[in-house]
């Protein structure tokens, strides 16, 4: 299905954004040494990492993990057939949603 520019440029809905978050954590857990490497960064083991997976809050922290590293965030646009500027967007939504930080 082609999607209109109009539509890839509006801004997702919560559920969109928790949709491309979900969508980086599967990525995320089909890679080991990304994995690793985010789980050293947020101070998480796997089982804290399966708890807080369950908060909605916790994706925008993990679409942070994405941004924060281009080859990465490239791999995961890629990956998911999203630009990247969506996932900022997915990033944004999640942050005002659940009062996280904003970007």
């Amino acid at each position: 299905m082609l999607k209109s520019s109009r539509q890839e440029n509006a801004a997702p809905t919560e559920d969109a954004a928790l949709g491309i978050g979900i969508a980086a954590l599967q990525f995320l857990a089909a890679q080991p040494e990304l994995l690793e490497r985010f789980l050293a960064l947020s101070g998480l083991d796997p089982h804290g990492l399966r708890r807080e997976a369950q908060r909605p809050a916790f994706f925008a922290g993990l679409l942070d993990f994405m941004l924060d590293h281009e080859p990465t965030l490239d791999a995961f646009a890629a990956h998911a057939e999203l630009p990247p500027e969506r996932i900022v967007a997915a990033r944004a939504v999640l942050a005002r949603a659940f009062g996280t930080v904003p970007r």
